[in-house]
């Protein structure tokens, strides 16, 4: 399984970005998705979930309300819609999956993808 990722760019803060990750290979509904971050200087970490099971969804508490995570299993792919961006949601997102339950370290998934860009000006 490869994961493409994908609209990262530029937005002003208050700003709306959606991110979309492409999977070939094949994934099915036993697989959990997930979006991490990682920002220059600091520490990876997890911003949301869609769990393999159910497809009910987790977030990191700087992102809840703001981002919203959804998938689609026909077309493979997982997105990530992130409203009210603020300066420190800027970041390098990656994209992950696995079979089974929710991870919340990036070491947790089998296949990762290479990271968007993503930042916001204040």
């Amino acid at each position: 399984v490869q994961l493409q990722a994908s609209g990262g760019g530029l937005v002003q803060a208050g700003g709306s970005l959606r991110l979309s990750c492409a999977a070939s290979g094949r994934t099915d509904g036993t697989y959990s998705w997930a979006w991490f971050r990682q920002a220059p200087g600091k520490e990876r970490e997890f911003v949301a979930a869609i769990r393999w099971s159910g497809g009910s969804t987790v977030y990191a508490d700087s992102v809840k309300g703001r981002f919203t995570i959804s998938r689609d299993n026909a077309k493979n792919t997982v997105d990530l819609q992130m409203n009210s961006l603020k300066p420190e949601d800027s970041a390098v997102y990656y994209c992950a999956t696995r079979q089974g339950g929710v991870g919340y370290s990036l070491r947790d998934y089998d296949y990762r993808g290479q990271g968007t860009q993503v930042t916001v000006s204040s």
